[in-house]
């Protein structure tokens, strides 16, 4: 079985965007990092990263492109110095999932499977049955949660809505995740947004009975 050199450039699947950013910065060492971690990775985002590309180096940088969502506008802007990287540069995208990533992506760079948050399995609400009393229960557990943390537990929910609780989510919950990673991201309280994106499964099961 090959092993992938993790100091050449490679697509990384993983939840922990920020974490992997910081374990990369600290054993790519002393070689140059530049980051591009960002909430959405835009086209402008993926400009900065071509300019930066052609910023000739004398040794080795990596350039390192972690985002939740990645367009693929950007994606397709990028394609060419995928292909054919500038003299000394070696590129690393981490995403949440491989789906994120368009095909000629995908194919440009081999993949490497990377932490995942162990507790996306481990949330125990029913989202198909929720109700009320369940959201204040679990809302009173999540008082002190912190930004990162309530991230990690909005990948949680989903993982639980699609994959354990096999729900096919309607328009505006798939909206309501989008947008809580926006208000997190805008410093917005982390307990406000989770009731926000569990207010919502409640209205679609009224809906549905």
């Amino acid at each position: 079985m090959l092993v992938h050199d993790s100091k050449k450039s490679h697509i990384l699947i993983s939840t922990n965007i920020e974490l992997e950013f910081e374990r990369l910065e600290a054993e790519l060492k002393p070689n140059r990092v530049v980051g591009f971690i960002r909430d959405k990775f835009l086209i402008e985002d993926a400009r900065a990263v071509i300019a930066e590309s052609y910023i000739s180096e004398s040794k080795i940088k990596y350039i390192i492109l972690g985002a939740q969502e990645f367009n693929s506008v950007s994606q397709n802007s990028l394609l060419k110095v995928l292909e054919e990287p500038p003299r000394n540069i070696e590129y690393i995208i981490i995403s949440p999932t491989k789906s994120n990533l368009l095909p000629t992506v995908r194919s440009r760079l081999p993949i490497v499977q990377g932490e995942k948050n162990h507790d996306v399995k481990e949330i125990e609400l029913n989202l198909a049955k929720i109700d009320y009393a369940v959201i204040f229960e679990f809302l009173k557990k999540q008082a002190r949660v912190s930004k990162n943390d309530a991230k990690a537990l909005v990948e949680a929910l989903y993982y639980r809505a699609t994959v354990v609780d096999m729900l096919i989510l309607s328009s505006s919950q798939l909206d309501n995740f989008d947008k809580a990673y926006r208000l997190l991201e805008l410093n917005s309280r982390p307990q406000s947004v989770l009731a926000m994106l569990l207010m919502g499964f409640v209205s679609e099961s009224r809906n549905a009975s």
